[in-house]
């Protein structure tokens, strides 16, 4: 079942905050680069045997003529994937936040075959939902060469410079197609580890993020421009971000917003730590790469990048994802 872009959202801000943490209490999600030095850490690798599998269900749906969106996992079993597919959301949702999958054979399978086998993968990992109110189900993270106004634009339809964000979903995977000529490497950084970071050093600056700011919506057709977004929940036991910096500046555009000194400074500060290299961690996603990662605990970004001429241009699949909890 595809969940509405409404719901999913709804879900997945549907967070406890009882207030300023005087600590973070630290597990699995406040990791920074130096411990994952070794890539044995986060990185698994698809056998022939899960491959096969893959495939196997793949061309059981489909010769039974049933529509992607129409699927259900039953209609895509992956017997001895499960207990893989049980280990992975289980690290992404309760353990480090983010891992990388191996090995899918996307230029033998061409995009359509991909995009299916990506969506009966999902899933079983949780329950995929549209990534816009137009209802996509599946993002193509590529570059359309949209310009005009960069604050109203989608940037991830133009080559540029991608800050860091999170998605509205529990969980996003990109899946890597073509990589691009030059650039475009992936960046993600624990945001547990930044606000303890901030909260240490600059604690007015933390308390500013436990209180709402404008989200710029990027729909400007629509009646709603903005919504009050809190950047940081603590439910005293644990502590789940969304961070979206192009978005909560960009709301400046509208009469109604306007961004103070503490609130830039404070935006300031967490994205002038999350890109220490000491918090930073940078990745080449390669073709048939996975990426899993939990938009509670971990904030992504990507570097500019060229595509060259005449050759297939960087493109990754994006999926949204909703767990039954969180």
């Amino acid at each position: 079942m595809v969940v509405a872009f409404g719901e999913q959202t709804s879900h997945y801000f549907n967070r406890l905050h009882i207030g300023v943490p005087e600590a973070i209490p630290l597990g699995p999600a406040a990791w920074r680069p130096a411990d994952m030095a070794d890539t044995r850490h986060w990185m698994v690798h698809l056998t022939d045997d899960h491959v096969a599998e893959l495939e196997s269900a793949f061309f059981e749906a489909v010769n039974s003529g049933i529509a992607m969106a129409d699927l259900v996992a039953s209609q895509f079993p992956l017997p001895s994937l499960a207990g893989e597919l049980a280990t992975w959301r289980r690290e992404v949702t309760d353990g480090r936040g983010f891992l990388v999958v191996r090995g899918f054979p996307v230029e033998s399978w061409g995009v359509e075959q991909t995009e299916y086998i990506y969506w009966g993968l999902g899933l079983h990992l949780g329950q995929p939902g549209a990534q816009n109110p137009e209802g996509d189900l599946l993002g193509h993270v590529v570059d359309h060469g949209d310009a005009g106004d960069l604050d109203a634009v989608r940037v991830y339809r133009t080559s540029n410079v991608i800050r860091f964000h999170c998605d509205g979903a529990d969980m996003v995977g990109l899946l890597c197609l073509t990589k691009s000529a030059s650039g475009g490497r992936s960046q993600i950084v624990s945001s547990v580890s930044v606000f303890a970071e901030l909260l240490a050093s600059r604690p007015d600056l933390a308390a500013r993020l436990c209180e709402s700011f404008a989200l710029d919506l990027r729909n400007d057709a629509d009646e709603v421009k903005h919504l009050p977004v809190r950047p940081v929940c603590h439910d005293g036991r644990r502590v789940r971000t969304f961070f979206d910096s192009d978005c909560f500046r960009s709301a400046e555009r509208h009469e109604s917003v306007e961004l103070g000194r503490l609130d830039i400074a404070a935006l300031d500060a967490w994205e002038d730590i999350a890109m220490r290299p000491s918090m930073c961690l940078e990745m080449d996603l390669e073709p048939g790469d996975l990426q899993l990662l939990s938009n509670h605990t971990i904030a992504h970004a990507r570097t500019a990048y060229e595509d060259v001429p005449d050759l297939p241009k960087r493109h990754l699949l994006r999926l949204w994802l909703t767990i039954s909890t969180h």
